[in-house]
């Protein structure tokens, strides 16, 4: 099982890293499986730990994916010194490496959870954030798809946004919108 997630890093200069990214469930944690290149990845492979946040946020997720917000603000995490949390997080897993597995285009870190710790009751699902969460994920692929199939992706996404959108769940998905506008133009250019 993949778990749509906020994956925070820290520099070794203490610079904090904000990332979507899946993360498998897998005995005693989770297997993140960073792209080259990424601040996620060197972060990862320095200090060998990191933070998988769980947010109801669609902002978050569609924010870091469109760079149309970077400043997610961060705490330190509970057990693991050098690694950080997201300050609005529902909940969050603090997890070291165990071990890593290296690729040419996306190395394998097996992660061992430490520590778990809960901030804010889950209030239940709402469909407009997964459909953020899916079209943040459809954006981050735009050079690798056609236009008629992102088209197509979007245009049944936006039925959740029109019927179960808040303010929040709006916002990201003009964000979204905005991107695939931005990349088609600088496509024809």
């Amino acid at each position: 099982m993949i778990r749509e997630t906020i994956v925070t890093t820290q520099s070794a200069a203490g610079e904090a890293h904000v990332a979507p990214m899946g993360a498998t469930v897998v005995d005693g944690g989770y297997l993140l499986q960073p792209f080259r290149p990424s601040r996620t990845l060197d972060n990862l492979a320095a200090g060998r730990v990191c933070v998988v946040n769980f947010s109801d946020d669609a902002r978050i997720f569609a924010g870091c994916i469109t760079g149309r917000h970077r400043s997610w603000p961060t705490l330190p995490a509970t057990r693991l010194k050098g690694a950080v949390r997201l300050a609005q997080c529902l909940a969050h897993d603090e997890v070291e490496v165990a071990r890593m597995e290296d690729d040419p285009t996306r190395p394998r870190f097996f992660c061992r959870t430490v520590h778990r710790e809960t901030h804010a009751p889950f209030l239940g699902l709402n469909r407009a954030t997964a459909a953020v969460v899916e079209g943040a994920i459809l954006v981050s692929r735009l050079h690798l798809m056609d236009s008629d199939r992102v088209d197509r992706e979007m245009n049944y996404l936006s039925i959740a946004i029109e019927k179960t959108a808040g303010p929040a769940e709006r916002e990201a998905w003009d964000w979204l919108c905005e991107t695939v506008a931005d990349h088609r133009a600088r496509v024809v250019s």
